[in-house]
């Protein structure tokens, strides 16, 4: 009997891409959740939704808002963000482990290179990772940089999501 050989994609339906809509929401599930002191945990149920089966969405839209914390914190050369021990001081409430520490090493130093104007090539980095779970260090970041650049700046975190929030608004 002859059997039958599917090709991955070739004749499936095409998933449902990310809207730029999406990427909106996904800002303010973000933003909102965390001027209002959500954990960490109810953004990243807030956000799986959004995110397709093997994509890196909203992934992007979450270095870009890591990015922005940076920006409105004013980091630079001259006036750099430390990162060590990051996790220990703005994500008490994660425990990275192995692996984990590196996927979370790559989504920090992504949204400073996006700071900084490189674009880091993302599908190429996750491959490696053999799992899709991009799009939740990527959000470890952003809650990461955010809360540095409230304590940094001496305001609440409420403030910084706020004001960026309305840069976003502006743009």
């Amino acid at each position: 009997m002859p059997r039958t050989v599917l090709l991955y994609g070739l004749g499936m339906p095409s998933r449902k891409r990310p809207t730029p809509q999406d990427a909106v929401t996904a800002r303010g599930i973000l933003l909102d959740g965390m001027a209002r002191d959500s954990e960490v945990s109810e953004l990243a149920g807030g956000l799986a939704p959004l995110h397709p089966r093997d994509d890196t969405f909203p992934g992007e839209v979450l270095l870009q808002i890591a990015a922005d914390a940076l920006d409105w914190r004013g980091a630079s050369r001259a006036d750099p963000l430390a990162l060590e021990g990051m996790p220990e001081r703005f994500l008490p409430e994660c425990a990275f482990r192995g692996r984990q520490n590196k996927k979370l090493q790559f989504a920090v130093l992504a949204a400073a290179a996006l700071h900084g104007g490189a674009e880091p090539d993302l599908l190429d980095e996750v491959a490696w990772w053999q799992t899709d779970d991009f799009w939740q260090y990527a959000l470890y970041a952003a809650v990461g940089y955010i809360r540095a650049a409230a304590s940094r700046a001496g305001v609440p975190v409420r403030q910084v999501c706020q004001e960026l929030a309305n840069a976003q608004a502006r743009s």
